[in-house]
């Protein structure tokens, strides 16, 4: 089947905001005003159909990326429905990577919130060019011009105005097109699917006026051609004008702002027109960069019959497919039952069956050309990020950064047969997503799971739960602690057993020091004049290493500790390899108890970067959870505030956080050193542990 629409008529959008501006609700008019759906699915009903997930429909909230296709003015638009939520930033950063062009969203009445600040500074790191709408032009509160110049002003954009509305909150009517110089109206009793054109009111001809000449100035400043007439009051054809605001646009020069009211079906088809006239085509923007297996640049530009380069931007496990990967086509032809190299792990693979994705429900292909966006069946060995091209002509795309997950958890299974069926579940989720992370702690032997946010987990608890039929307990993860002495203490130990037979006699004269910080553990042998024969010697220092792998005060590794070998005496016997390791074990025991032990704690080194308002509240909180302050430094216009804090007390850190600066805030935190745990709270761990390995041992 060859291609419908021509390359310079293909749009790849998404839509981009903070949560609750009405992402999902402007989609679900886009597919209702383009034929693509013949009944408005509402958010608060849960009959969106961009947001299919269980959980998406029960929360009200977009958690995954929706794709689907639509027609509009004869043009092909492959849109993307971005979560707005933080947690899933990481579906809004593979779909930008991607995408060749945005429209930003804006609450009338929000303006621009913490999130739209983040998706906008992603779509900047791309490239991707944008167009903004405000939403919401019904609501009490709603002001269109504050919001063009909050987006001017924090967003670093040339917000200009190309319709203005008429009215607001209850007394949005309409929308005044500054390029066609008309008034339009949206009928009520047909959902805003017919609407009408007029003459501009009497009462708005100045406002209207102004906000052309505003128009004008800010594309003439961007624009020679335009520049000139400009200067010289010559008329300016709408068509020149919209090709000019095209040509900024695409430069990233200005950011043309519509407005509307989605949930009232308003505006809607003007923001159609906008993405047809204003976003770019494949063809409008630079050759796909990349680089051959030996790392010498290569470039691909979008022709059908060119050599295939693809990106995999999503994994998505489907119970009834399968492994579905998502696959942008930058340049060549994909086709069904051909075979492709996977450049970013050296492996051939054949492709099965290619969809086109509307939400969750599929339409089946033969080909996905260039600049188009689909779904493959058969890429197992296929990840996010990874290259799809030709066997003969290899090349590997930027693969997609993300971001590194803050919180985590630690889960089980309450029954032994679901341990395996947990693993692999875990895996496949791990695979649809990058910031999920599955590890499992060789110490503590707790499987921890970790993720952008409280509500990342809890969604990937409830899939595991729903999809994968896992039932799973969930807890804090358990803190590595350490154990160490603080004096040195000396113990002499003889280990005697008879038990018949051969017995058993070992007997060692052992001292134990601290070492500084850091160090780990060091062995001295001293024994003089054979009082101990050399082969039993590593005996003895494997005992010690026994219980210190144990732990000895509350069951934690053991560090810092120089043990020296004094002296001791063997039978001819009755002495073994087995005795002495068991005698050096007790001996180590003993000797740890005399030496004033004490706990040791995980500290890390915590930056967090957070708007000039809130560094008094995140010093407060950081100081409330053991922390030390280090310096307060300035970063633009944020600040840095740099700490140490105990491991123990961060869990839960990046939600408080993130409240606490209305999401503004983040911080990264490593692990720095060990340091001593607080006597009161070394005695509460220690009994905690000891009631837990008491518990176990009975």
């Amino acid at each position: 089947m060859a291609r419908q629409h021509p390359l310079d008529r293909v749009r790849n959008i998404g839509i981009m905001a903070h949560i609750d501006a009405g992402k999902t609700t402007v989609s679900e008019r886009i597919l209702y005003y383009t034929g693509r759906t013949h009944k408005l699915g509402e958010v608060h009903d849960g009959e969106a159909v961009m947001d299919w997930m269980a959980q998406e429909q029960e929360r009200g909230i977009t958690i995954t990326i929706a794709a689907t296709t639509a027609v509009w003015r004869n043009h092909l638009i492959n849109l993307i429905d971005t979560p707005g939520h933080v947690d899933f930033t990481v579906e809004v950063e593979r779909s930008l990577r991607v995408l060749d062009g945005v429209v930003g969203l804006f609450c009338a009445v929000g303006g621009v919130e913490p999130q739209s600040e983040t998706v906008w500074r992603q779509a900047e790191k791309y490239s991707v060019p944008r167009i903004a709408f405000v939403n919401k032009m019904d609501r009490i509160g709603a002001d269109f011009y504050s919001v063009v110049e909050q987006v001017d002003r924090d967003l670093g954009a040339n917000a200009v105005p190309v319709v203005i509305p008429i009215g607001s909150e209850d007394k949005f009517t309409g929308i005044i097109d500054l390029v066609d110089d008309v008034a339009v109206y949206y009928e009520e009793n047909d959902k805003g699917m017919t609407y009408r054109e007029e003459p501009v009111p009497d009462a708005m001809k100045d406002e209207s006026h102004h906000w052309k000449q505003h128009l004008l100035e800010k594309v003439a400043e961007v624009d020679d051609g335009l520049l000139e007439k400009f200067m010289h009051d010559e008329p300016i054809a709408d068509h020149e004008l919209s090709r000019a605001i095209r040509k900024a646009t695409h430069r990233h020069l200005v950011c043309p702002v519509l407005c509307g009211s989605a949930l009232k079906n308003k505006g809607i088809q003007r923001l159609l027109d906008a993405v047809v006239s204003y976003l770019p085509s494949p063809l409008d923007l630079p050759p796909v960069s990349g680089r051959c297996l030996e790392g010498e640049p290569l470039e691909r530009v979008p022709k059908d019959d060119g050599r295939l380069a693809a990106l995999a931007f999503k994994v998505v496990t489907d119970r009834h497919v399968g492994k579905l990967v998502y696959v942008r086509v930058y340049s060549g032809t994909l086709s069904a039952g051909t075979t492709v190299l996977n450049s970013s792990r050296r492996k051939e693979q054949r492709v099965g069956r290619l969809l086109r994705m509307h939400a969750h429900h599929r339409e089946p292909v033969e080909a996905l050309y260039s600049g188009e966006i689909g779904a493959v069946v058969g890429l197992g060995a296929t990840a996010t990020g990874d290259t799809i091209c030709a066997p003969e002509h290899p090349i590997v795309l930027e693969a997609i950064e993300f971001p590194a997950p803050v919180l985590s958890i630690a889960v089980g299974v309450k029954d032994r047969k679901q341990r395996e069926r947990l693993g692999s579940s875990l895996s496949k989720l791990a695979e649809e997503d990058p910031t999920f992370v599955v590890t499992v702690n060789s110490e503590t032997e707790e499987t921890l799971i970790s993720g952008m946010g409280e509500l990342h987990l809890e969604v990937i608890i409830d899939r595991l739960k729903r999809e994968f039929e896992v039932e799973v307990r969930t807890g804090a993860p358990q803190v590595a602690y350490r154990e160490t002495i603080t004096e040195r203490a000396q113990v002499n130990e003889r280990l005697v057993k008879q038990t018949g037979g051969r017995g058993q006699y070992a007997h060692v004269i052992m001292k134990l020091e601290p070492l500084d910080p850091g160090q780990g553990f060091e062995f001295v042998n001293k024994v003089v004049s054979g009082r101990i024969p050399k082969e039993y010697i590593p005996a003895v220092e494997r005992g010690v290493v026994d219980i210190m792998q144990k732990g000895v005060y509350a069951g934690f590794p053991v560090i810092d500790v120089r043990v020296t070998l004094l002296d001791g005496s063997f039978h001819e016997v009755d002495s073994s390899d087995m005795a002495f390791r068991a005698c050096a074990s007790r001996a180590f025991k003993k000797g740890f108890m005399q030496g004033q032990p004490e706990l040791l704690e995980p500290v890390m080194s915590v930056n967090v970067v957070t708007p000039e308002d809130f560094s008094g509240p995140v010093i407060g909180s950081l100081c409330n959870r053991r922390g030390t302050i280090l310096g307060l430094d300035t970063q633009g216009n944020a600040k840095v505030v740099r700490a140490r804090v105990p491991l123990a007390t961060m869990f839960g850190y990046a939600t408080e956080l993130r409240n606490m600066s209305q999401g503004r805030a983040n911080f990264t935190m490593h692990f720095e050193h060990y340091e001593a745990v607080p006597f009161s709270v070394a005695e509460d761990i220690v009994a905690e542990r000891k009631a837990r390995t008491g518990k176990k041992s009975g």
